[in-house]
């Protein structure tokens, strides 16, 4: 039987396509697959997704064989053992109804004209939110049962120089993506420097294990493109917002690019990139990394008062200031609002606020500089 499955992390498009809180059915399947012959056999390489730059690489000892990285992964696993599942339900609405006139002593709860409801707001994006939703949580369920565990036993099973070279190796199968993606942004110069990327890495970097490139003298560090990029520079929509089991966040741009993505090297490369002893391994490692890699803001995204919410805010805000970055500063200034500074907060509605009046009114600044007791000199 062959298996064609890819996480949330595509293994085309892959740098784009990571998706929010999404953990990858994929990953179920492909880690039974992994799991070693009585031969003792492993995958021929060790691919891998970005981590965050802060993590530095510690030496530790690589393991005997090679063979023996699947059962330090799930021996990983059983040692921490699986996180809690919790996925929270958006706030039940709530009517509050009060009446704040008369003596304070005496007041007494009444029907009003006044009513407070709180609860998730729609989103015109998100048409589908009643699918999304469960979709949302049978992933959740998923992650903190399976997903999650094996992310900590990859974590804590291998060393980081080689998570590293995964990492490395993933993202520099995806260079002809980014490479492409370029020339039809109209960036030749972009272009260039990422071919100039991958025949460096190719060669001085052992098939991209290495990430020499972005080290001097050369100084060319991999920026992450794709097609969904690329349609979103040219003005495309995102589209309604979808919650996918095995792709995760998503929209129909993306989703569309995606796929696109995901068909370049296999045919026009074709064997590995078309063949399920390729697929599966990549896709299960590029899942694994990317768990591990961004743990702390999936944990923030659980955690929420509404996790399903802060998931897609944080998905469509991040996939906006991709496609922000591809444009020109000038284009920026004119076309990107700058951030709103925090709205103050205000008194609670049982609070009435005191009207301005002569006597409360703020002082001006020139007599607020006088001092208490001081009066301002009539102007003359």
């Amino acid at each position: 039987m062959t298996f064609v499955i890819c996480p949330e992390t595509p293994i085309a498009g892959r740098s784009s396509g990571r998706q929010g809180t999404s953990m990858s059915f994929s990953l179920i399947t492909a880690a039974m697959v992994l799991v070693p012959s009585p031969t003792g056999d492993a995958p021929p390489f060790f691919p891998a997704s970005a981590l965050p730059p802060s993590d530095r690489w510690k030496e530790q000892p690589a393991p005997a064989k090679s063979g023996a990285i699947v059962p330090l992964i799930l021996r990983g696993a059983l040692q921490t053992g699986p996180g809690p599942v919790t996925v929270p339900e958006a706030p039940a609405p709530q009517t509050s109804v009060e009446r704040t006139s008369g003596d304070p002593s005496t007041q007494t709860a009444e029907p009003s004209d006044e009513v407070v409801v709180s609860g998730r707001r729609s989103s015109a994006t998100d048409p589908l939110e009643r699918a999304n939703v469960q979709s949302f949580k049978a992933v959740q369920a998923v992650d903190g049962a399976i997903v999650a565990p094996l992310a900590r036993g990859y974590k804590k099973g291998l060393p980081r120089p080689i998570r590293r070279g995964i990492h490395n190796f993933l993202d520099h199968v995806q260079e002809p993506i980014v490479f492409l993606n370029y020339l039809l942004q109209l960036k030749p110069g972009k272009a260039a420097e990422t071919l100039g990327r991958f025949a460096i890495n190719s060669t001085i970097g052992l098939a991209g294990v290495v990430d020499v490139a972005k080290k001097k003298p050369f100084n060319l560090p991999h920026r992450p493109n794709s097609l969904a990029n690329t349609l979103g520079y040219y003005g495309v929509g995102p589209g309604p917002y979808l919650f996918l089991p095995i792709i995760g966040p998503t929209t129909v741009r993306d989703l569309f690019g995606l796929t696109v993505d995901r068909l370049v090297l296999p045919t026009t490369v074709g064997a590995p990139f078309n063949k399920a002893y390729y697929t599966i391994p990549t896709s299960v490692l590029s899942a694994l990394d990317y768990r591990v890699a961004f743990d702390d803001r999936l944990s923030e995204i659980q955690n929420s008062a509404d996790s399903y919410a802060a998931s897609r805010k944080h998905y469509l805000d991040r996939r906006k200031a991709e496609i922000d970055r591809l444009h020109s500063p000038k284009w920026r200034a004119l076309h990107v609002p700058p951030a709103q500074p925090p709205m103050l907060e205000q008194p609670p509605v049982s609070q009435p606020v005191p009207a301005l009046s002569p006597t409360n009114l703020p002082a001006p600044a020139g007599e607020q500089a006088l001092g208490e007791g001081a009066q301002a000199q009539p102007a003359h």
